[in-house]
């Protein structure tokens, strides 16, 4: 089996761990980047808890982000251009967030990612503050774990408007802040961990559920004590955090 693929296995299983939350049946998908032009990308209908090589679709990514830029395509014409990426024709129809997939990998420059559910950022995504809670900071762990600030899209319909929608807020944050997001807020929808490695997406994901249940626990005593801006950026910018980035980077 394709080395890529196996870790992607391991880590769309570990995603899946009903202990986590983070998605349950056939929620949720993952991609990696095999850096010849194609990735690997989870099928349709597949589920990522018991998810294995037939469960995973190869892909070619000049195809996939040319279709974005068909405005006149209907969702037959999505399925048939989906289908016609295929590095394998024989391989099982990708999923229907491929694109954002493929703007993750090659606008964002990820070479791992995992889209979930989490119940407890779901929690937040979905109420009438949407994503505004997670735009100020609560404390330095998620800081480091989640990055200086999410990219936030609101809800638009899943698949090839989300994606378009995502390769605006993508450009708008990378023209603001000059690298890519580590996490991607879809409101009344899900979350997208963007990673270097897969334990990059499994940090991610974790630290946003923490960052998540901490935020719904605030709420009971009379919501988040915000962190200033300036201690926000001290945290980013500290050279012991850094550190400590790299010293779980090497995990994987």
């Amino acid at each position: 089996m394709d080395e890529k693929l196996s870790r992607l296995i391991t880590l769309s299983r570990e995603l899946a761990n009903p202990a986590l939350e983070l998605a349950i049946l056939g929620e949720g998908n993952t991609s990696t980047d095999c850096e010849d032009g194609t990735f690997w990308v989870k099928a349709s209908g597949s589920q990522l808890s018991t998810i294995s090589e037939s469960g995973f679709s190869r892909v070619q990514g000049k195809h996939v982000l040319e279709l974005l830029d068909k405005r006149l395509l209907d969702d037959a014409g999505v399925a048939e251009g989906l289908k016609s990426s295929l590095v394998d024709p024989k391989m099982s129809k990708p999923s229907v967030e491929t694109f954002l997939h493929a703007l993750c990998i090659y606008e964002a420059k990820a070479k791992w990612i995992g889209h979930t559910h989490p119940i407890s950022v779901m929690s937040i995504l979905c109420s009438i503050e949407g994503a505004i809670p997670f735009t100020r900071h609560i404390y330095p762990d998620e800081i480091v774990g989640c990055g200086e600030m999410p990219a936030v899209v609101p809800y638009v319909d899943p698949g090839l408007t989300l994606a378009r929608a995502v390769r605006d807020e993508l450009r708008r944050y990378l023209d603001k802040f000059g690298i890519a997001p580590k996490l991607i807020l879809m409101e009344n929808h899900g979350m997208v961990a963007l990673g270097q490695t897969p334990i990059d997406v499994m940090s991610i994901s974790l630290s946003a559920d923490k960052w998540a249940r901490t935020l719904l626990g605030t709420f009971i005593f009379g919501g988040p004590r915000y962190l200033t801006i300036q201690q926000a950026k001290r945290i980013e910018s500290r050279p012991d955090e850094a550190y400590r980035r790299k010293q779980i980077a090497k995990i994987s």
